[in-house]
């Protein structure tokens, strides 16, 4: 690795000396100010009291945020938050497999992309619960389109992937630089971090680790004499499986993944990204289940191909299937010779309450999402 840390100032999360300074910044930002409204009071965001109301929600704000002065004491906001969040969107959360894990050591947590922001807070949410530290995130340039966003992301422990590099050589000096800093922040600094197994989320459910991605991992040392397992032995992968009952945005995908049936093309309106942020935070969401899987063996990284290959084992493994996931397989009338378990009425009541909401020109993708889940499982049997 040839980069200094000084290197990774524009993409690295903020440091505790800078907090104070970013919090003061967002507790004035107009246009964050505006987004909250909008979410909180969304008549009255756009009335003549509008300004009022953001003087006086960022007078609150600078209130609830004066105590916090480090990046451990917003972890601890945040973690309040995400608590209060389950309990009012979810029907019970679940960890598995982090007893396993050495407190000490650092790891590079792969997992599979369902939700932008549900996915890393619940990993971390889990780490938090059983006294671990947190992970640093991985997230893309693409979603961080305003200053505040950016801002608020950073404090949250995320680093930026920049996908929105232009040309081959800008793209291919990124990911060199982002290659660099997974490799610093998991042995200089000794700190974890959470990265997607692809670039977007599985809309099919689908989940499928980009070999591209393990290439990248390898960036930093790829002219030492090391072998490509050595390499990527140094960074202690876990998959980690990420399951929910319910899926919050299933409509939202549904109709994208339609409209790329029907068009070709889906164009995103803008900050819809952000919507999804929002709508994947407060929508319920059933069951939710966080699995950590084992680190890869030597034989599993003798190549990117076999450790992805290795990493989506594991993550159909350690995913939980819900009774939604089966009694979509059974809507689309694609069980075969499966046996399907036993539901009671309520159970399929609240699958088919949710399968009523979607409209009928998305229910097959809509069902096929959660369906997918077991298809891919029973074909590892």
């Amino acid at each position: 690795m040839n980069a200094s840390p000084e290197a990774f100032d524009a993409i690295r999360p903020y440091r505790d000396e800078e907090v104070e300074e970013v919090l003061e910044r967002l507790a004035e930002d107009q246009e964050l100010l505006t987004a909250l409204l909008r979410f909180k009071f969304p008549r009255l965001a756009t009335s003549f009291v509008a300004p009022l109301l953001r003087l006086l929600l960022s007078r609150v704000l600078k209130k609830r945020l004066a105590k916090i002065h480090s990046i451990d004491d917003l972890q601890l906001y945040v973690a309040g938050y995400v608590a209060r969040m389950l309990a009012t969107t979810s029907k019970g959360f679940s960890v598995d497999g982090l007893e396993e894990l050495d407190q000490d050591q650092s790891y590079l947590f792969v997992s599979n992309h369902r939700d932008i922001a549900m996915d890393p807070a619940l990993v971390n949410y889990a780490l938090h619960t059983r006294e671990k530290t947190t992970a640093r995130i991985a997230i893309g340039d693409n979603l961080l389109q305003k200053p505040w966003v950016t801002d608020l992301m950073r404090l949250n422990k995320s680093f930026v992937v920049q996908r929105s590099a232009k040309g081959v050589r800008q793209m291919m000096a990124a990911f060199k630089l982002l290659s660099e800093y997974i490799h610093h922040t998991l042995k200089n600094e000794q700190q974890s971090i959470w990265i997607a197994q692809r670039e977007g989320r599985a809309k099919d459910g689908i989940d499928h680790t980009d070999p591209a991605i393990i290439k990248m991992f390898c960036m930093a040392e790829k002219k030492s004499d090391k072998s490509f397992a050595e390499i990527l032995g140094s960074l202690n992968i876990i998959p980690v499986a990420l399951s929910y009952e319910y899926d919050p945005l299933g409509v939202q995908k549904a109709r994208e993944l339609a409209t790329l049936e029907e068009e070709g093309e889906y164009a995103k309106a803008e900050f819809e990204d952000i919507t999804s942020i929002a709508q994947g935070i407060a929508g319920y969401k059933g069951r939710v289940q966080v699995a950590f899987g084992k680190p890869l063996t030597n034989e599993e990284m003798q190549s990117p191909a076999s450790a992805a290959q290795a990493i989506d084992a594991q993550i159909s493994r350690l995913y939980r299937l819900f009774p939604s996931n089966y009694l979509a397989l059974e809507a689309l009338d694609e069980l075969g010779d499966m046996a399907l378990p036993e539901f009671d009425t309520a159970t399929r009541a609240a699958f088919n309450e949710h399968l009523a909401a979607c409209p009928p020109e998305y229910r097959k993708h809509w069902l096929t999402m959660y369906a997918n889940p077991v298809k891919n499982y029973l074909k590892r049997l």
